[in-house]
Order: structure tokens, then sequence, then C-alpha cells
């Protein structure tokens, strides 16, 4: 992490950080060993939640660290991959992300992505998950509202970027 997701300047200091390693299954049912770094007063919540989503075979592609990305989130959510720390700031601005805080979490980004219209431009982030914004469409890893991991994070208080309205972050939930 040093260097990379925690760069030398971060200010958020590494005992605010816990580190989580747990099982998830991908799509086919494989067992996976995932790991995750997020801020320790929602660590317990987390591990919570991902124990259920195993239990009930909630399909998680990958689960490593954005480091693996060197920190990349566009690389990570390429990948499909599930994260939440990454030190970093709100976009065009000075004040520091959820994410950056280890307060919010990624899940399957790629199959949901971000989307916002900026200046009558849409953007997408990733780029590759345009054709995931089809909501309606039937597709692998895709999250929505009452489905197991949306009841699951917003029963702990967590609230989910698919129910925003200035743009839709549908792999996103923070607290």
């Amino acid at each position: 992490m040093q260097g990379r997701s925690y760069p030398k300047d971060c200010p958020i200091s590494r005992d605010e950080l816990r580190y989580l390693r747990c099982l998830h299954r991908d799509i086919e049912g494989r067992i996976l060993v995932g790991e995750m770094v997020l801020h320790r007063s929602i660590a317990t919540d987390v591990l919570d939640i991902l124990r259920q989503l195993y239990k009930h075979s909630y399909p998680i592609q990958s689960m490593l660290l954005i480091d693996r990305f060197d920190a990349s989130d566009e690389r990570s959510m390429q990948s499909n991959n599930s994260s939440a720390f990454c030190y970093r700031h709100v976009p065009y601005t000075t004040t520091i992300s959820r994410h950056g805080r280890g307060m919010a979490i990624d899940i399957t980004p790629l199959y949901n992505p971000y989307t916002k219209t900026v200046s009558g431009r849409r953007i997408v982030q990733p780029a590759e998950g345009l054709p995931y914004l089809q909501r309606t469409a039937a597709f692998p890893y895709k999250l929505q509202r009452d489905d197991l991991c949306h009841r699951l994070f917003t029963a702990k208080g967590f609230r989910w970027g698919g129910a925003w309205r200035s743009c839709k972050d549908y792999q996103h939930f923070e607290k």
C-alpha cells in the first residue's frame, strides 16, 4: 500500500484502517480468497455483509487490494474488482473522497458502473461498463435495488450510489 493506495502524504492514520481477508464466490461458484482495506468504523459491518454474501453464494468476481492495480481505480474497475480504501480526492476538488477515508466500498464495478452527464456529455466509469447501464437487461454480477447485496448494506446504514439523483454509481456503498 505504501506509495500506492497509501501515499506518503496520506493524512489518514494507518491505525484508522483495517485489513479484511475473507472468502467470496464468483459467478461459477468457485471459492476465492479476497482482501480489502477499509475504515475501522465499518470493518465489522462489512465483514458481516461479506460473510452473508458468501453464505448465500452472491457472486463477486474479484476482491483484491487496489494496489495490485497500482492504485488505479480505472484499472481495478475494468477488472471487475471489488475494493474499498484508496486515498484520493473527489475529482476537481480538495475534498478527500469516501474511498480515501476507507468509508466506501465498490462491488463488481464493471457490471455496475458510475455514470453522470456533464455539459451534455455522458461519463461512464469504467468506460467498458457502458453496456451495463441498461439496468433492465439481465447480465451477470448485476447489483440492483432490493437484491441481497443492496439489502445487507442498506440494513447496516450504508447509502447506495444507485439511488443518487445527480449521478448513478451502481457499484458504490458508503457510510
